[in-house]
């Protein structure tokens, strides 16, 4: 896959968590066994469209960087980011925090992770 292609369905799948969250969060966050009770917590769910919405931005406005060390240095950064993914719903499935659907997060983000790290070796 070429960066153009990579960025893209990277930020595609970014947008669309960040929409989600921000539109529909009632409706995401229990098939992960979360619920949304109050006004505050509906708020953290918009709250993190910001950052998912950002990551998707990046990817969607550098789709057409070429090989080269900005290329590389972005998809390290996407690697550490994806990574932390993996570690953080992984913990939340461990403590049982994510139940259910929870546990396709952690599977969700070692997939972005090994796509980020193939994408990474194309560079070099």
């Amino acid at each position: 896959m070429n960066n153009k292609q990579f960025f893209t369905l990277h930020g595609a799948i970014y947008s669309t968590f960040a929409f989600a969250l921000f539109f529909i969060p009632t409706l995401m966050w229990p098939m992960y066994g979360l619920q949304i009770n109050d006004q505050y917590a509906y708020f953290l769910s918009q709250h993190t469209s910001i950052f998912l919405g950002g990551i998707a931005a990046v990817s969607l406005f550098l789709r057409e960087i070429e090989a080269g060390w900005a290329a590389t240095q972005l998809l390290k950064a996407f690697l550490v980011t994806n990574l932390l993914g993996a570690i953080i719903t992984t913990y939340a499935g461990v403590t049982g925090i994510f139940v259910g659907f929870g546990w396709s997060d952690p599977a969700f983000f070692v997939a972005l992770s090994a796509l980020t790290y193939v994408q990474l070796r194309k560079q070099s």
